[in-house]
């Protein structure tokens, strides 16, 4: 694990005031890594969570070669003719079940969907291409090729092949991998423990009197939430007063039980930075680490809180827990609207994506979109994205969208 300042030295013309967001998470991404230790799971309990290993396939998926659909199966080479084909239904083969017979020359076979074929049989005609008249069977020229709506043995996955690889965020279609080849359970990486507090002589928690001046602390059930999502452990420390023992008191308890501690209010300029003052106290103020336990420090703002973790907080603990995901491509939507932004940085706006009469992909933004409106990103589905180097965009613009589906 590496120091920030040690980092930035690499890097040109470096601002810890300034970052440009792609330096900001270079910066992140070099700083976190994996955590250790495993544990072994039943695999309906695995949903959500990191594979430790890669995960070998035991056997051929499918084992043997079948049918793809109900219908009548036979010798490929019999379809080279040019006019209907006539054959006789030899008999019946059943979903996984192999057929004890043998066909004759002019012979097919009446099988299910999953029905395993036999030898000197690749091609399966759809039962609603054909007519039968008793022991019968018609079928059409020219519609079918050899080898057509047959499965091949191996097709999905081969003997000895990497079903799932390491780094794998487990998913339904992941897990349903795993038992095709038969397991009960998987290993998985440990849940990454991650302690939360807010800070502020402002914030109270629901179910307190609210005093004049004072706000709810809605930021604890969003991040906990998110972190939920996650499938992080969460550690609720609650609301900690601006007041240096009690900061350092929470933040000493939180170090002894998280890997990660994200903290929210006290990191704003022009605040009395009660949160940084403790960090350089405590650890590595450059990196904002106590010992091994990293520090995220959000803004208080509730909607800066869910971008700054969406953008920067979210890909860090994803690597911190061993994951490898696939990248969340950027959808390109047309702005129905001017948008108002000033070069310099990169700004997250929040947006309403939807179709178009013509079928194509079209934003509009929320409204207000003060730091401080929460009710926004319950509108919103996705964040405009507006890239470091952009300025004030005209109505019809293309611009860029991070779709929440998936991440929130």
């Amino acid at each position: 694990m590496h120091r920030l300042d040690d980092i930035a030295r690499t890097q040109q013309g470096y601002d810890p005031q300034a970052l440009r967001m792609a330096d900001a998470t270079t910066f992140i991404d070099r700083l976190v890594a994996p955590v250790q230790g495993t544990e072994v799971l039943p695999l309906r309990q695995c949903l959500g969570r990191v594979l430790a290993e890669d995960l070998v396939s035991g056997m051929a998926v499918p084992a043997h070669d079948n049918s793809a659909m109900d219908g009548f199966a036979l010798d490929g080479a019999v379809l080279a003719g040019q006019g209907t084909l006539t054959l006789r239904i030899a008999g019946t083969a059943l979903a996984g079940k192999a057929w004890a017979g043998s066909l004759q020359p002019g012979e097919c076979l009446r099988v299910m969907t999953g029905a395993l074929l036999p030898a000197g049989v690749d091609t399966v005609v759809p039962h609603e291409m054909t007519t039968v008249e008793g022991d019968q069977v018609q079928l059409p020229a020219g519609r079918l090729r050899a080898g057509d709506n047959r499965r091949l043995r191996g097709e999905d996955l081969q003997l000895g092949g990497i079903a799932l690889s390491k780094g794998e965020l487990l998913t339904p279609a992941a897990l349903g991998l795993a038992a095709s080849f038969g397991l009960q359970s998987l290993t998985v990486v440990r849940r990454l423990k991650v302690a939360y507090l807010s800070t502020g002589d402002e914030v109270m928690s629901p179910g307190e009197p609210l005093r004049e001046g004072a706000v709810f602390d809605s930021n604890r059930d969003t991040i906990a939430s998110l972190l939920e999502r996650l499938g992080c452990d969460v550690i609720e420390l609650g609301v900690v007063r601006d007041e240096p023992v009690a900061l350092e008191a929470a933040f000493r308890r939180a170090a002894e039980q998280a890997d990660v501690i994200i903290s929210s209010g006290g990191v704003s300029v022009g605040e009395a930075d009660f949160t940084k003052s403790m960090m350089a106290k405590l650890g590595d103020v450059a990196f904002w680490r106590i010992g091994s336990t990293v520090l995220f420090g959000l803004p208080g703002n509730p909607v800066a809180v869910m971008v700054t973790f969406l953008s920067l907080v979210r890909p860090a603990l994803l690597k911190m827990m061993g994951a490898h995901p696939k990248p969340q491509p950027l959808l390109q939507a047309r702005s129905v609207e001017p948008l108002r932004k000033k070069a310099g940085r990169t700004e997250y706006q929040r947006g309403i994506v939807t179709a178009s009469p013509d079928g194509q992909l079209q934003v509009r933004t929320t409204g207000n979109q003060g730091s401080g409106v929460l009710s926004s990103m319950v509108q919103a589905n996705g964040l405009i994205v507006l890239g470091h180097e952009q300025g004030n965009l005209a109505a019809g613009e293309l611009v860029s969208v991070m779709m929440f589906d998936g991440v929130i």
